[in-house]
């Protein structure tokens, strides 16, 4: 899509600085989740739910916890409708990518998180939670779903290119 700052993955990987983290974000309407990966880019980790105010002061709390935690690029998830086509969230969250990409220097990609939101909510069902503290996890567990499969892909693809054919 024409000005969208968000890289290809292999792009991305290319473009990550060595031995910094990722983070992971589920943009919502009112919180934005996050989720941290380790160093070696094997495990996300929910971190913390930013409850969103204005714009500026949600990129200036991000690109806080960013430069903390030595972030070296950040995976939006893309919210896209079941069948692939793209609705209002995902243009929400490509507006929120280019307003985020002339404010700092790390690169970003985009990660399908369709059923994440889903997956979280059901394994938070099955492990009795109650409805306060699964809204309470929830935005920052989907940021972790959406970032552990992101990891696992450029982690597959990252094996199969070090394999000789």
């Amino acid at each position: 899509m024409a000005n969208d700052p968000a890289l290809p993955l292999e792009d991305f990987v290319a473009a990550l600085p060595a031995r910094k983290r990722l983070i992971g974000l589920d943009l919502g309407t009112k919180t934005i989740g996050l989720a941290l990966s380790d160093i070696g880019l094997g495990i996300a980790s929910p971190m913390e739910t930013i409850r969103r105010k204005k714009f500026t002061l949600d990129v200036q709390q991000l690109l806080k916890i960013c430069t903390a935690q030595d972030v070296g690029g950040i995976v939006l998830g893309l919210p896209l409708n079941m069948d692939g086509s793209e609705g209002p969230r995902v243009q929400a969250t490509r507006a929120f990518a280019r307003n985020l990409a002339p404010l700092t220097d790390l690169p970003i990609t985009y990660w399908d998180e369709r059923l994440s939101t889903a997956a979280v909510t059901r394994t938070l069902l099955e492990a009795d939670s109650s409805r306060a503290r699964r809204a309470e996890v929830v935005d920052k567990m989907a940021a972790g779903f959406i970032l552990q499969g992101f990891l696992d892909r450029m982690g597959y693809l990252q094996g199969h290119n070090n394999q000789p054919d």
